[in-house]
């Protein structure tokens, strides 16, 4: 029997991944009262399935069970099967990750959960195979053994409940100790990541190795405020690694979700929308820090291959695109030989597999995953070239190969809209217009913030409301403290970008919608969802940056920027609050507190307050916006105002006037100004100082 003869509630979701199993014969329910009181009603545990829509192993665990129908008749006549997108529900899915973790010592997608109808957990995993092996038992063993105990020993399963409920209560009431807001925890920290840096490889740690953009972010901010050169290292070894190795899509652009080994080869070959924006700005400030055009190159590819494959035509990004295809995981990626010499004939197809490490043993089952392990001038020494003709064929390969590989079957690709993570591709495009100068990266994010406004905002009175998710034409779901804090943050970043005071003015609106909805007086912090979200077993408050940064992080720094834009004491004070209840965290877990570390690398540094005055189209003004961008400043803001008459919004713009009538900056800190000038290269200087 066919799968596609089956159809179940998830065909009515917008989520892809939901409907990926919208056929399958589990009666599944999306999460919602429905299915909470069909539990409570017929008095069956909840089987709960957490995943996301470029997950391998989700996809493999799909195949091998839940298409089966002997497997569904039993979850459909023991079970209330729940099915949910991470994706759409971070709260959802946070509440159980720390129960699998508390349960188990681990978690991972699938998330396999076993729930009391009232939602309690008793139980859980990951990946079940269909039949035992290496230590795990059949996905049928758990079902039958879950099963048995609820009809059988229902009072051991309540007790269970009750005691994981109780460790995880403790665990989100813990009162971690507030230590001192100092530099010596910045400085601890560059200690920690040099003790996990990887001196062969770069990256942190062996296999997998994920990319960490939030580290590298602090480290290159600990290399900016220290001068220590063994921070710069870090970095650049870091990126020179992943930019050359397999998890950079050679030819497409753009970065895989991870290397399963250590030297970044082998990727696990999903792409995320959150890695390719923060790992664009990483390169990005690597470029300005070192001044080196490889890293402006990946930023440029990267951005590239995000308005080329990842970007609805009406501005919105799409979430991620799948491993596989085919049902095979990178097939879409790898080569061999004699695919490259079909599209680039045997001369060019020797130099270009020489330098892409393309043999006919292949270093991905019998394929070629394209990685760059030498540098052009070894490879045009081996093949007796010169070193410019074989650039010259290899960037000419590169779009031939592209437009070969376009005639493959693609992966998957989900198309769901994320407030938060638009609002970190907004902050890439937005930063990445203004240092390597692309008009046409600022109109895309000029285009993706209205879409983003125009589709996500849900109307009300009160403060601005925004939603989580959007896909064909339909939002929907109560957005999470991080959609409104990574959407404020790009709007900081693209007035940065543009000058346009409607930018700025949304993302204290935001702002304040984030103080109204999820600020806690009574734990100094935020909490991941608003006041009026549904009621779960409890509130999420995730602290730690993962994949993503937490959103309390972000909101700590879009308040700090803020602050010293609008010179907003109450929003300091939140500021400090946040950066000491994590204080104890930063220093004994560091690498989980990437992007906490950076804001407050920024609160004890003596930030740059950068005014400018002038007609913003005009050229003059236009250098010396180019001049701030040019160099790394990650502890700076700028404000803008056209003239005089417009130097009164902001503190910082207060009693500013035009020098000479010419377009003017001032560089300042803490409201005290150097002399005002005109000139790019005065400015740059001053930068420098």
């Amino acid at each position: 029997m066919s799968d596609t003869q089956f159809t179940n509630r998830l065909a009515h979701e917008t989520s892809p991944y939901l409907r990926q199993h919208a056929h399958n014969p589990v009666d599944w329910y999306p999460w919602g009262p429905e299915a909470l009181e069909r539990a409570r009603r017929a008095d069956k545990p909840i089987l709960l399935s957490i995943g996301y829509a470029a997950c391998h192993w989700c996809h493999v665990m799909a195949h091998e069970s839940f298409e089966d129908e002997a497997t569904a008749r039993y979850m459909n006549e023991h079970f209330v099967n729940i099915k949910v997108d991470r994706e759409e529900r971070p709260d959802i899915d946070a509440i159980y990750m720390q129960a699998v973790q508390t349960i188990s010592g681990h978690g991972g997608w699938p998330m396999t959960m076993f729930l009391q109808p009232d939602g309690k957990p008793f139980y859980g995993g990951t990946y079940y195979p269909p039949a035992p092996r290496h230590g795990l038992p059949s996905f049928r063993q758990v079902l039958e053994s879950i099963a048995s105990a609820y009809e059988k020993r229902k009072e051991t399963v309540a007790q269970t409940a009750a005691e994981l409920m109780q460790r995880l209560q403790s665990q989100a009431q813990v009162q971690m100790k507030r230590e001192d807001l100092n530099r010596l925890i910045l400085d601890d920290a560059v200690v920690s990541f040099e003790q996990s840096f990887d001196r062969v490889h770069g990256g942190f740690g062996g296999a997998p190795k994920f990319p960490q953009p939030m580290n590298l972010e602090f480290i290159l901010r600990a290399h900016h405020r220290t001068r220590y050169p063994g921070a710069l290292a870090i970095v650049e070894q870091t990126l020179q690694g992943m930019a050359r190795g397999g998890m950079y899509d050679q030819i497409g652009g753009g970065f895989h979700r991870y290397s399963v080994d250590a030297q970044w080869l082998v990727p696990h070959f999903e792409k995320m929308l959150y890695d390719n924006a923060q790992l664009a700005r990483v390169y990005l400030h690597a470029f300005q820090a070192t001044g080196n055009p490889f890293y402006a190159q990946i930023v440029a590819e990267t951005l590239d291959y995000v308005a080329r494959e990842m970007t609805h035509p009406d501005g919105g990004f799409y979430a991620t695109q799948d491993a596989d295809s085919e049902g095979v995981e990178g097939k879409f990626y790898v080569w061999t030989p004699d695919e490259i010499a079909a599209v680039l004939g045997r001369d060019d197809a020797r130099i270009v597999c020489a330098y892409y490490d393309v043999t006919e043993a292949g270093n991905f089952e019998e394929h070629n995953i394209l990685n760059v392990p030498q540098d052009a001038e070894a490879v045009a020494r081996e093949l007796k070239l010169p070193v410019e003709r074989l650039r010259a064929v290899v960037a000419a390969a590169k779009p031939k190969l592209y437009a070969a590989r376009a005639q493959r079957i693609w992966p998957g690709r989900d198309e769901k809209v994320l407030t938060a993570w638009n609002g970190m591709m907004l902050c890439a495009f937005a930063e990445a217009s203004r240092v390597l100068d692309r008009a046409d990266y600022r109109q895309i994010a000029e285009r993706n913030a209205e879409f983003v406004l125009r589709t996500l905002s849900a109307p009300g009175d009160g403060p601005r409301r925004l939603l989580r998710t959007w896909k064909d034409g339909q939002a929907k779901l109560n957005a999470y403290l991080e959609d409104y804090a990574n959407l404020a943050d790009g709007f900081i970043t693209l007035y940065e970008a543009t000058f346009d005071a409607r930018w700025l003015a949304d993302a204290r609106s935001l702002a304040a919608a984030m103080i109204a909805r999820f600020w806690s007086d009574a734990t100094g912090g935020f909490y991941d969802t608003s006041d009026d979200h549904e009621t779960l077993i409890t509130r999420p408050r995730d602290l730690f940056d993962n994949a993503t940064p937490s959103g309390g992080s972000v909101a700590a720094g879009v308040l700090l920027k803020l602050a010293a834009i609008d010179g907003d004491e109450d929003a300091s004070r939140r500021v400090v609050e946040s950066l000491k209840g994590v204080s104890m965290l930063m220093r004994r877990y560091p690498s989980g507190f990437g992007q906490w570390l950076g804001v407050l690398d920024f609160y004890l540094a003596q930030p740059r307050e950068i005014a400018l005055l002038g007609d913003a189209g005009s050229a003059a003004l236009q250098s010396l916006a180019a001049a701030v961008f040019r160099p790394y400043l990650p502890n700076r803001i700028i404000l803008h105002a056209p003239d005089e008459q417009g130097a009164t919004a902001y503190p910082l713009l207060e009693g500013k006037t035009l020098f000479g009538g010419r377009a003017t900056a001032y560089v300042c800190e803490h409201y005290v100004c150097q002399a005002p000038v005109t000139d790019p290269r005065e400015l740059e200087e001053q930068l420098r100082a």
